[in-house]
């Protein structure tokens, strides 16, 4: 960034107030008058908060200049201005990025603290330290002999310093200190398949309850919480674990651990799950309801897999606000909203919604039941297992261990004066069979099925053994759905249709015909988003509602294509189009869109 007020070349100092003020005013970043206000009611301003911290809590926006518009001087917009006044690179602290255990062996916290540097890269011959105070440098000259690599500072926002240094070294102690109590160096899961055994070195065990197996558990949740994730991992390999956690689709490696620490805190989880400690040969499920630093409740379901070098777990994370949200919220257009609320209205019937894993069927569900769900109506879920627990539902957990299947569920349901019943799944044909009889008794009912789109759900059925004419007597519709990315708001950026672009687009629409638009947005990366140009995830959708001329193409041998062909002359816009029209309204790409929806078949 090119700046008109020159760097301070004097001697060593801490970054002071009035310099500060006056470097900014020099670069035409804040005006005059405003800057000798603020200096005189600062006048006994002596260092305890950091210049950039005091400066940003004013909210003031910067001048605007040609090629420079204005914008809120917040901290990380100030920390950019620092760095290029004072020469040095801007480094944004991704905690996702670091490497805890490395960074905190380079100096102690006590020595960070002081000069406010925090180490954010460990690379065989440099080390990278952010500071907050660019023209310090005593603490270069006494490291670089120590650590004998060479230093290359970085400038970094002041208040991610002050915070991280406190969370990377509370934990890095926490681990070592676990492990100090465990007296153990080599790998401690007895149910390990393959296992390496020191001689001479003992394995005891760690204890679950152990304060910083506590400390270090809390920090994940805690973390996984800020990261917005849906899903933490925490998995076992032969000699560290490995902590990964999924956000917005994607997952990204979050820590190693050693694995007798890695053993403790799973133990942990499981006890406040009310899982079986000792049971670590067969898979498991649990639950944990706990809050974030902000005071909302969040649902946690838990998994167990027994894997070859010990129980792998899992950990979905249950959004708060999921039961809060409309349709529209979840990306449902306006003729998508019309024809969904048509099924729900109705007073007996089946809707199904499908997709794979991870596509978003329960967060629909909940959200249309929670809809739904009035005082003078009686809903009821049978669900394996209760993904999240809601009081206006009547839930019930599906015990495959006393023959308490689905259908045996629904069979106990239907005899609690219920109005609207939801199906976690429909697997077999027992399930099928009890979830039309609630339909043809006079209940709604809501499904979901594992298929590649909707009009394959009614094959899919018919696969399973179900009577057309049963199908034909009960099925109301069925929606098929994906999740995409939704692009940064921050920064994304519109431009015109490459030649690329063009053909990406003719396959995304084809063999439909669609449109093209006039332009695209592409993802950038900016700091709000991580650098990845995505931030959050949207629902793409295609609804096919059973008309009656759909009705007689579902036959013992339907013919899907014609399925497929007759539900698109009736308004059925396929998982594609849906996605194009996202596209087009700026809110995702082109790539999402193909990564995730099956091709179109209709002609």
């Amino acid at each position: 960034m090119k700046t008109a007020a020159p760097a301070p070349q004097h001697k060593e100092h801490r970054l002071t107030l009035v310099e500060t003020i006056d470097a900014l005013v020099a670069d035409g970043w804040v005006p005059v008058a405003a800057a000798e206000q603020f200096k005189q009611e600062r006048r006994y301003f002596r260092g305890a908060v950091h210049p950039l911290i005091a400066i940003a809590e004013q909210k003031w926006k910067s001048i605007a200049a040609p090629g420079r518009p204005s914008r809120l001087l917040d901290l990380d917009s100030l920390t950019q201005w620092l760095a290029g006044w004072a020469g040095l690179d801007y480094f944004h602290i991704d905690p996702l990025k670091i490497n805890f255990s490395a960074v905190t062996e380079v100096m102690s916290s006590a020595y960070a603290t002081r000069y406010r540097v925090l180490p954010v890269e460990v690379k065989p011959l440099e080390v990278v330290i952010a500071t907050a105070e660019p023209f310090e440098r005593a603490w270069e000259e006494e490291l670089a002999p120590i650590l004998r690599k060479k230093i290359s500072r970085v400038v970094a926002n002041p208040g991610d310093i002050a915070r991280y240094q406190v969370e990377f070294y509370n934990l890095a102690k926490s681990v070592k200190k676990a492990l100090q109590a465990g007296d153990v160096s080599g790998a401690s899961g007895i149910t390990n398949f393959e296992q390496l055994v020191e001689l001479g070195k003992g394995n005891r065990a760690l204890d679950a309850n152990d304060q910083h197996i506590v400390h270090i558990v809390d920090w994940l949740w805690q973390y996984a919480f800020e990261q917005r994730a849906s899903d933490i991992h925490i998995e076992p390999r032969r000699d560290l674990g490995i902590v990964r956690f999924r956000i917005d689709g994607v997952l990204h490696q979050v820590y190693q651990i050693p694995m007798q620490v890695l053993n403790a805190m799973t133990s942990r989880i499981k006890i406040l799950g009310r899982m079986d400690v000792v049971e670590k040969r067969r898979p498991q499920d649990g639950r944990i309801k706990t809050r974030t630093p902000a005071g909302e409740e969040v649902e946690l379901r838990l998994s167990t897999l027994p894997t070859a070098f010990g129980e792998k777990l899992v950990m979905r994370i249950f959004d708060p606000e999921v039961l809060v949200r409309d349709t529209r919220d979840l990306g449902f257009s306006e003729e998508d909203n019309a024809r969904w609320k048509q099924m729900t209205a109705q007073p007996n019937g089946i809707i199904l919604v499908t997709g794979p894993t991870g596509s978003g069927k329960t967060t629909t569900l909940y959200t249309t039941l929670k809809t739904l769900a009035k005082p003078e109506v009686n809903v009821c879920t049978i669900e394996d297992p209760i993904e999240m627990v809601e009081p206006a539902f009547n839930q019930v957990q599906v015990q495959h261990a006393i023959d308490m299947g689905f259908a045996e569920g629904i069979r106990a349901l239907m005899r609690q004066d219920p109005d609207i019943i939801m199906v976690g799944e429909i697997r077999d044909i027992e399930t099928a069979e009890m979830t039309i009889q609630a339909a043809l008794t006079g209940h709604l009912v809501l499904s979901s099925l594992h298929t590649n789109d909707a009009p394959a759900a009614i094959a899919r059925l018919l696969d399973l053994g179900v009577p057309a004419y049963l199908l034909n007597a009960t099925i109301l519709g069925v929606m098929g759905q994906r999740l995409v990315r939704t692009l940064c708001p921050h920064c994304k950026k519109a431009t015109s249709l490459s030649a690329e672009d063009e053909a990406l687009w003719n396959e995304l629409v084809a063999p439909w015909k669609s449109a093209k638009p006039t332009q695209l947005y592409h993802p950038v990366g900016c700091l709000e988003c991580r650098m990845t140009g995505y931030l959050g995830r949207i629902g793409i959708y295609e609804i096919l509602l059973l008309s009656p001329e759909l009705k007689q193409l579902i036959v013992a041998n339907a013919d899907l294509a014609k399925l497929r062909d007759q539900a698109a002359r009736e308004g059925m816009k396929p998982l594609r189009i849906s996605g194009a029209m996202k596209i087009a309204a700026g809110l995702t790409t082109i790539e999402e869109v193909l990564k995730v929806a099956p091709p179109a078949q209709a002609q």
